[in-house]
């Protein structure tokens, strides 16, 4: 079962930029679809973005595309969200996910995920 542990948020100001990590590990990680989500106070988890196992997909919530990317090293077992013209309302807890082996309905859908990082705390000020 992999492990993820994620990295890299803080405190930035509206329209600064912030690069988040997810390190993994186990053999099984280049086998893995990892999405990332978010979980703003009081809300449910959300997706933000996701990428296949050899990158040629990706996939992203409409309220970050254009402003964040996501990609993935698997030879450093590493997926990185290079987040952009950062927004107050993109505050929240950012999780990386890595998928059960297949997905199913969606690839936004965080059930398709069983495996979780800890999460690491975004806040974008005014």
């Amino acid at each position: 079962q992999v492990q993820l542990v994620e990295s890299g948020g803080g405190l930035v100001q509206a329209g600064g930029s912030l690069t988040l990590s997810c390190a993994a590990s186990g053999r099984t990680f280049r086998d893995h679809t990892i999405g990332w989500f978010r979980q703003r106070a009081q809300e449910e988890r959300d997706f933000v973005a996701a990428i296949r196992w050899n990158s040629r997909t990706t996939v992203y919530a409409d309220s970050v595309k254009g402003r964040f990317t996501i990609s993935r090293d698997n030879v450093k077992n590493t997926v990185v969200l290079q987040m952009n013209s950062l927004r107050p309302d993109d505050t929240a807890v950012y999780y990386c996910a890595a998928d059960t082996g297949v997905i199913l309905s969606s690839i936004r859908y965080h059930r398709n995920y069983d495996n979780w990082g800890q999460g690491t705390q975004v806040t974008v000020s005014s």
